[in-house]
């Protein structure tokens, strides 16, 4: 899983000069990686809990819902962030 996460992440520059000299390609922070695999699994669970709570109790629960969203901006803002 962390193969794609790291490709993801990992900000490519363009070298100057000749055309056959490959991109050079950033190294990403392990720290960063396990951030976004602990953060993208986190939003996994607690959808299950959020699918749970509709099916056994027929609600909806707000506080679920929210942890969601905002994992789901931080996770997004990661990614934004480390592109540009």
């Amino acid at each position: 899983m962390a193969g794609w996460i790291r490709r993801a992440l990992t900000r490519r520059r363009p070298r100057r000069g000749s055309r056959d000299i490959p991109d050079k390609a950033e190294e990403v922070d392990e720290r960063l990686v396990i951030l976004v695999k602990f953060a993208l699994g986190m939003t996994a669970c607690l959808a299950a809990i959020e699918i749970a709570n509709l099916v056994v109790l027929r609600a909806w629960n707000s506080e679920v819902f929210a942890a969601i969203t905002g994992l789901i901006g931080t996770v997004s803002g990661i990614f934004i962030a480390q592109k540009t």
